[in-house]
């Protein structure tokens, strides 16, 4: 028996990008639920809950964010915030809300796509990563070991490097907000201490990046924070 494709909830008040999106995801194999207002996509969302949700901010009845928050009080699949508004604050807003990813209008399609398979690909293996050796590329982290190899070579990382790189594999191809990443390593109190991340992240892709300056893992999205891609 086969696995029925992954079911997306477009929460969209633009009937022609509704329709663009329509077309696109449907050519894509996915199956969608379409809801134009914020209530309606809450009552969808219970109705039939998705394996993810693409989000605009601009909603006719209430502000987006506010959409997000309620989501996340039950829904755990991803959301992918499609946005006109590019300010770096509310982008870090939604994230901090529990969106998994931003992406700024105009966008293309196949950026879109590649965003949706990436977040669908984290929450498929958001379950039991820390008792597993993740590998992507020629990096392997044996988590429960904590050891890391590049090239079947050991690298020595400090413990904060060490929690650092953890953090980010284990919520891999999700952007992470410098608030979010500095509360998980270094805890609550030193979340406005940006520096920490930007001298650690230099020191991490030192040790596991072929080129630092054009990094294959470990990416910056500018003023808002840090994203792992996996391969």
């Amino acid at each position: 028996m086969s696995t029925p494709a992954p079911l997306l909830l477009l929460i969209e008040d633009e009937l022609a990008i509704r329709r663009f999106l329509r077309t696109s995801l449907a050519n894509e194999g996915y199956r969608l639920l379409e809801a134009e207002t914020g209530q309606q996509a809450i009552r969808v969302a219970k109705e039939q809950p998705p394996d993810l949700v693409l989000l605009d901010l601009g909603l006719p009845d209430m502000d987006g964010h506010e959409v997000l928050r309620q989501l996340r009080e039950w829904l755990t699949a991803p959301v992918v915030v499609l946005s006109a508004r590019d300010q770096e604050q509310e982008k870090v807003q939604a994230l901090d809300n529990g969106a998994d990813d931003y992406l700024t209008k105009p966008f293309s399609t196949a950026e879109l796509l590649a965003r949706i398979r990436v977040a669908l690909r984290h929450a498929s293996h958001v379950s039991g990563p820390a008792d597993a050796v993740f590998t992507t590329g020629d990096l392997r982290m044996d988590l429960p070991g904590r050891r890391v190899f590049v090239a079947d070579q050991e690298i020595h990382l400090t413990p904060i490097e060490y929690k650092l790189l953890a953090t980010l594999v284990l919520h891999a191809g999700k952007v992470l907000t410098h608030r979010f990443l500095l509360q998980e390593v270094w805890g609550p109190h030193q979340v406005r201490e940006t520096h920490y991340l930007r001298v650690f992240m230099a020191g991490l892709r030192r040790k596991i990046e072929a080129d630092p300056a054009q990094p294959r893992y470990l990416m910056t999205e500018q003023g808002v924070g840090y994203r792992f891609t996996a391969e």
